[in-house]
């Protein structure tokens, strides 16, 4: 990653690979779940293993 700054060396802008860039929008696109998703219910751990061995997501 590398900065770029104006003429007093004040950080302006930034440049990354693409890689990470693609990498924090991710991270961005997951905290934003997480905030959409913040007022359902929770459900118990073993209720929730129960559910997805049912879906076939995990094995028996």
């Amino acid at each position: 990653m590398r900065f770029i700054t104006d003429e007093h060396g004040t950080r302006i802008g930034v440049l990354m690979d693409l890689a990470d860039y693609e990498s924090l929008l991710g991270d961005l696109h997951d905290l934003g779940a997480i905030v959409d998703r913040r007022t359902e219910p929770a459900i118990p751990h073993e209720e929730l293993l129960k559910l997805l061995r049912a879906e076939g997501l995990l094995p028996d």
